[in-house]
C-alpha cells in the first residue's frame, strides 16, 4: 500500500488537528505538516512536497486560492483538494481555475473524505455532489448568464457593498475596468443597476453572503 503524505491548510486549530487526528487513524496515510494560513501552506507544501494537499479557501493574509495559484505556480503537478464549507458559484471556479484537483464541503462524510485524498493522490478529479451540480448547472445556462471568474469576483464584492475604487484596489485592476466588468455583468444578467445584479446572482446562486 503506498503512503501518501498530507499537508492540511486551515486557520481553524480545531479543524486542522481534528483532520490530522483522523487522517492518521488510516495505515497508507501520514501528515506531514499542517498550515493556519496561505502563505504557511505555500511554504511548507514546497519544503516538504506532499502528495495530496487540504486547501481551506477563507484563511488571513493569502486565501486558498491565492495559495493553489502559488503552490502549482511552482510544481505544476501538485494535487490540490479544497475542503471548505463554501459552495458558491464564485469559490468554485475560481479554486477550479486556480488548479485545485477536487473540492469537497465539510460536511462531507469520512470515508468519502478518504477516498477522495486517495483518488487525488493519483491526480483524479474529485467533486462534491453538490459541487459538481453547481458546475452543470452552471454549464448548461444560457451562455449571457455565464459570468467569469473575474466577473464574479467582482460582484461578491459589489454584493459587499465596496465601491468600484474598493473593488478595483482589492482586485488590483483599474476603477475603468471594474466598470467595464460591471457593463459585462449587467448585460449578462439582464439588470440596470447593481443591487438588480446582486439581487439576481444570490437568487441564481451564482455568489453567496458569507455564512
Amino acid at each position: 500500500m503506498k503512503t501518501i503524505h498530507i499537508l492540511i491548510a486551515d486557520d481553524h486549530p480545531v479543524v486542522r488537528e481534528g483532520l490530522a487526528g483522523m487522517l492518521a487513524g488510516q495505515e497508507d496515510f501520514v501528515v506531514v505538516g499542517l498550515a493556519a494560513d496561505g502563505h504557511t501552506a505555500v511554504t511548507l507544501h514546497n519544503a516538504l512536497t506532499p502528495d495530496v494537499t487540504l486547501m481551506d479557501l477563507r484563511m488571513p493574509g493569502l486565501d486558498g486560492v491565492g495559495a493553489i495559484m502559488a503552490i502549482k505556480e511552482a510544481r505544476p503537478s501538485a494535487h490540490i483538494l479544497v475542503l471548505t464549507t463554501y459552495d458558491s458559484d464564485a469559490d468554485i471556479v475560481r479554486a477550479v481555475e486556480a488548479g485545485a484537483t477536487g473540492y469537497l464541503l465539510k460536511d462531507t462524510p469520512r470515508e468519502e473524505l478518504f477516498r477522495a485524498v486517495r483518488a487525488a493522490a493519483r491526480g483524479e478529479s474529485v467533486l462534491a455532489p453538490a459541487v459538481a451540480s453547481r458546475l452543470m448547472t452552471r454549464m448548461r445556462a444560457p451562455a449571457e448568464e455565464n459570468l467569469s471568474a473575474r466577473e464574479i469576483e467582482v460582484l461578491q464584492l459589489v454584493a459587499t457593498g465596496a465601491s468600484n475604487q474598493k473593488i478595483g484596489k482589492t482586485l488590483h485592476i483599474s476603477t475603468a475596468t471594474v466598470k467595464t466588468h460591471l457593463i459585462h455583468i449587467y448585460n449578462k444578467l439582464n439588470v440596470d443597476g447593481r443591487t438588480a445584479a446582486v439581487t439576481v446572482a444570490l437568487e441564481k446562486g451564482i455568489i453567496a453572503l458569507d455564512r
